[in-house]
């Protein structure tokens, strides 16, 4: 699903939330048949892969069971796969990552950064991908503390420990992601952005998500997810410019086109 290092094209994540309480299209999707028709469409529009996810992880959302996580994505992921999508499973629990991999999902995405006991041996012995994620606490508690010396040099720190323990499992295909939005404050999150250059020394692709998450919309008198368009695509062309390799993004048409689009007038990256 990509190499393991830096390459001329900018992939698309398309963001697929199985959960009736995700904080901008949360009860959308929760149908298996609407959700594998959603992942579908955001493939034909240009996502590399669907990430698909039976767990909110917005600020202040609490932990959902791994079986209950396992009846809201298995049915998507079969069905995707079904469908020639390429998947990925967005979550923090090895079984549910060891359920997915077994219907076909090809890379896990951890927020926990393979933390969970088991998680990296799951990843391991199905010879998958991994999106290793920088956190601070979890989804309930990472908005208590934002206060960092330096976020850019510690989420750096941690996600190097991440990876050499991934490779030091076997793992091959590995990204890593600074974690917009998770356990930062709007200036530390306006940090990754503009020094994301300085994360390429872990040696790995870098993953990004900042679609429609709040600093957009703090940054814009308050505005509402369903009102950071805009600002997502901003962050999503400047993120890629400023070397991101993969953006987890919801709007995948629209970012693919300004993406293009940047890419043709620079003469940079294509996507």
């Amino acid at each position: 699903m990509g190499p393991e290092s830096a390459s001329d094209m900018v992939r698309i994540a398309g963001i697929l939330n199985i959960t009736p309480d995700s904080f901008y299209d949360g009860g959308r999707w929760v149908r298996p048949e609407r959700a594998v028709a959603r992942g579908v469409a955001m493939r034909d529009a240009g996502a590399t892969w669907i990430d698909v996810g039976g767990e909110s992880t917005r600020p202040g959302a609490g932990p959902v069971p791994a079986q209950a996580q396992l009846d809201r994505v298995l049915p998507v992921v079969e069905g995707l796969v079904a469908e020639g999508c390429r998947v990925s499973i967005d979550t923090t629990l090895p079984e549910v990552a060891a359920a997915a991999l077994d219907a076909g999902a090809e890379v896990v995405n951890d927020i926990n950064g393979l933390r969970a006991p088991g998680m990296i041996e799951a990843v391991a012995a199905a010879g998958a991908g991994v999106v290793v994620m920088h956190m601070r606490g979890t989804p309930a508690s990472m908005q208590r503390d934002t206060a960092y010396d330096d976020v850019v040099t510690e989420v750096r720190g941690f996600l190097a420990e991440r990876v050499a323990a991934a490779r030091a499992a076997g793992i091959q295909r590995i990204w890593a992601d600074p974690g917009i939005g998770f356990g930062k404050s709007v200036d530390g999150n306006l940090a990754l952005m503009r020094r994301l250059g300085e994360l390429r020394t872990l040696g790995v692709p870098l993953y990004v998500g900042a679609s429609r998450k709040s600093f957009i919309g703090k940054l814009d008198g308050d505005a509402l997810a369903e009102d950071r368009l805009g600002g997502s695509i901003a962050a999503a062309v400047l993120a890629a410019r400023a070397g991101a390799d993969v953006l987890r993004v919801h709007d995948v048409a629209a970012t693919r086109q300004a993406l293009t689009i940047a890419a043709a007038i620079a003469g940079e990256r294509a996507a």
